[in-house]
């Protein structure tokens, strides 16, 4: 190690460190114990199998990412949940971004969904192809349990937790880096769409200081890529 090398830690930055490791810390428990196949269901519901395991995977996604940061603001940090994105924000610019619903989401969904490997990977839970009878409650779980989560976890706790130490643009790549690496293993087009989307949803964010506006815009991408393959 050279002799000149100096740890640069100050107390003071504390917070945003322990932000900065929530990353690897809280995706890698999700990784490991929230996957299919890495855990029994804890909450049973009356539906097909494939579904309950998926409802409970994004609950566990919902405490990791949710109730956690959450937690963390409230107790440690001692913050306002509107400094971090669950404010109303500003309206008008919120409504304005939902334009992108019909010009950009609607046409690249659409398209999107016929591709092999999107309709290999989508939706989550396969019985939902066969039958449709629970597919409210799926979706509504998938919204609520994990774009919810998603977006706090990104766009809200690691982007308006980061921006006043490293900046805007800084704080946008860095929950851009973070989101993406989720989704390892998914086709490649969405990989390069969930950088795209990560810093088009980071911007919108930062411009309405609200988290809401990108949960409609990404549960959007996810439900609607998940009726065009079940319908189309």
């Amino acid at each position: 190690m050279p002799k000149d090398f100096k740890l640069d830690y100050n107390k003071k930055d504390i917070h945003y460190y322990i932000i900065l490791l929530s990353a690897p810390v809280l995706l890698t428990l999700y990784r490991y114990h929230a996957y299919p196949g890495t855990f029994k269901p804890f909450i049973n519901f009356s539906l097909p199998g494939d579904q309950v395991i998926r409802i409970n995977q994004f609950i566990i996604f919902f405490i990791l990412t949710f109730i956690i940061p959450l937690l963390y603001i409230k107790l440690a940090m001692k913050e306002k949940l509107i400094n971090f994105g669950l404010g109303v924000g500003d309206v008008k610019t919120g409504i304005k971004s939902f334009l992108l619903i019909p010009l950009v989401i609607l046409p690249a969904i659409y398209f999107g969904a016929k591709m092999p490997e999107l309709q290999t990977e989508y939706p989550l839970a396969k019985s939902l192809l066969q039958n449709q009878s629970n597919l409210l409650i799926y979706e509504m779980a998938y919204v609520v349990f994990y774009y919810i989560a998603w977006e706090f976890f990104f766009r809200g706790f690691i982007l308006f937790g980061l921006k006043d130490r490293f900046g805007a643009v800084n704080a946008i790549l860095i929950q851009t880096i973070s989101s993406c690496l989720v989704h390892i293993d998914k086709p490649e087009g969405e990989i390069i769409g969930s950088i795209i989307a990560g810093i088009i949803l980071g911007i919108i964010a930062l411009r309405t200081k609200s988290i809401w506006y990108v949960v409609i815009l990404h549960a959007a991408i996810g439900v609607l890529t998940d009726l065009f393959i079940i319908y189309g």
